[in-house]
């Protein structure tokens, strides 16, 4: 049985789920991380208010793709929230470019990268999974397809984000922070990257995936890490489970590090004993590189069973269903400081 006294009921949201105040709570050894179903999980603290976005679509039947769009939009429409969506702080140009993907039960799979003026990134993506026959489109090319789809082309560097923008420009260096996306809604730290990632599997047992970012702060123009790229920061097999990832998204790429996790559940694989098999990879591979750098995978399967794990402490994740709502969990890590 789940154990209850390891983990800390938040009030329920607002309806707008525009304010709540986390409690984190920590995976313990003796955690069954079994969840019964419908279920959604994401990463980070903003994964609370986006869980409950796509609880309200789970828990009347809907499809799990539904749901994880739906989920993926408030980080987007935050204008509180710097490293996903239409306050996302800029490139090293002043630019606002937005990644994201987007996969569902049938295989089927859609991304942007490198998108400016649309807020909704995620929408995009499943856009040119239902309506191309690509998988990704990307600058210009994403932002036509969108606009020809209706939704509306608009300014997205906010006068918060140009400010921070401004004040880096007078050092214009970049050098990731571990957990700074965290830090930086937990505290109102300056700078933040980073993404949400959302897994959900429906009453139906069918499992999709979303994820979502405006990627590493004041990056090179152009530049596209792990979210908008199937196998790197979203995998979605349906006979299996599904993995995300969060961090230094170049690390991700380089081991496809969601397809890993996924692979690694097929064959037996808890979902927190793959993603701790997929930090390590990323480790073995640049052991003194990982010193210095975040990256941290979720991942559930068909079971229900949910597992996070990350290269250093500070990984968070939320999760809601029947039982959870408004639970917001620590993620273990290979190095503790």
């Amino acid at each position: 049985m789940y154990n209850r006294r390891k983990f800390i009921k938040l009030s329920a949201l607002s309806a707008s789920l525009a304010t709540f105040i986390p409690r984190m709570v920590k995976a313990g050894s003796d955690d069954i991380t079994t969840s019964s179903l419908p279920v959604v999980i994401s990463t980070w603290d903003f994964g609370i208010a986006a869980n409950a976005a796509a609880w309200e679509v789970l828990k009347k039947g809907g499809r799990a793709l539904d749901a994880v769009e739906a989920g993926a939009k408030i980080p987007e429409a935050d204008l509180k929230n710097h490293s996903v969506g239409r306050a996302g702080y800029p490139d090293r140009d002043g630019i606002v470019t937005l990644d994201a993907c987007i996969m569902d039960e049938f295989g089927n799979c859609g991304s942007v990268a490198a998108m400016e003026d649309i807020a909704h990134p995620i929408s995009v993506a499943r856009m040119v999974m239902e309506k191309t026959p690509h998988v990704m489109l990307a600058g210009d090319g994403a932002r036509q397809f969108a606009i020809q789809n209706g939704l509306h082309k608009e300014h997205l560097l906010t006068p918060e984000s140009e400010k921070a923008w401004k004040e880096w420009l007078k050092k214009a260096e970049y050098k990731p922070v571990i957990n700074i996306e965290n830090q930086q809604h937990m505290r109102g730290d300056k700078y933040n990257h980073d993404t949400i990632g959302m897994l959900a599997i429906d009453s139906k047992g069918n499992i999709s995936g979303a994820c979502t970012t405006s990627g590493m702060a004041f990056k090179m123009h152009g530049r596209v890490g792990d979210s908008p790229i199937i196998g790197a920061g979203l995998y979605v097999d349906n006979e299996v489970g599904g993995a995300t990832s969060t961090g230094v998204g170049e690390e991700v790429i380089r081991n496809v590090g969601s397809f890993l996790v996924v692979e690694l559940m097929r064959r037996g694989y808890h979902p927190e004993e793959a993603c701790r098999e997929a930090v390590n990879r990323i480790i073995k591979k640049k052991p003194q590189t990982a010193k210095d750098i975040q990256v941290g995978f979720l991942a559930i399967n068909k079971k229900g069973e949910y597992g996070a794990y990350a290269i250093q402490k500070g990984f968070s994740f939320a999760v809601c269903n029947k039982e959870k709502q408004d639970i917001l969990i620590k993620g273990k890590s290979i190095y503790s400081s």
